[in-house]
């Protein structure tokens, strides 16, 4: 089985429970994510948001629809200043304690995973990001963190 990069897309910030999140969506098929998966991970995404601690409040998710009935929201949120959270729900995939092959039932396994080679390439450029718009700076700059994103294309060959 020879490995394909997938495809890539950042759809637009949205706030939760006060907390920006940024948003990148990874899948094969190029029509994208469906509506259906996307609005059930994006329900479920508050459960995997921690509490305020002061950190300005920022976060970032990686929606994954696999290849089979698997779909997975990985949440990476900023506290403690410089510290990375991390809560994960999966949908659809048996194997990682899913109930059913529902890509719309999501449901937090707590597994120790954070994130397969597909999700895991935003994660280099968000820490970049954090550095340069809210630790570097004089003045902390969320608003420019917020618009600083992993641009779209395929998860890998970034070279």
């Amino acid at each position: 089985m020879a490995f394909t990069e997938k495809l890539l897309t950042v759809p637009p910030p949205i706030e939760v429970a006060g907390r920006h999140i940024k948003r990148y969506h990874v899948t094969a098929d190029p029509a994208g994510i469906a509506p259906d998966v996307e609005k059930a991970a994006y329900e479920i995404l508050p459960e995997l948001l921690p509490e305020p601690d002061g950190t300005p409040p920022a976060a970032f998710a990686v929606l994954h629809r696999g290849a089979d009935t698997g779909a997975y929201l990985n949440v990476y949120s900023w506290v403690w200043d410089n510290v990375l959270h991390f809560r994960g729900a999966s949908a659809g995939q048996p194997a990682l304690r899913c109930p059913d092959v529902d890509p719309t039932h999501f449901v937090t396994p707590d597994l120790p995973w954070i994130g397969c080679v597909f999700e895991l390439p935003p994660i280099l450029h968000e820490r970049d990001a954090w550095v340069r718009h809210l630790l570097a700076p004089e003045v902390p700059d969320l608003a420019a963190y917020l618009a600083d994103s992993l641009p779209e294309g395929t998860t890998g060959d970034r070279a």
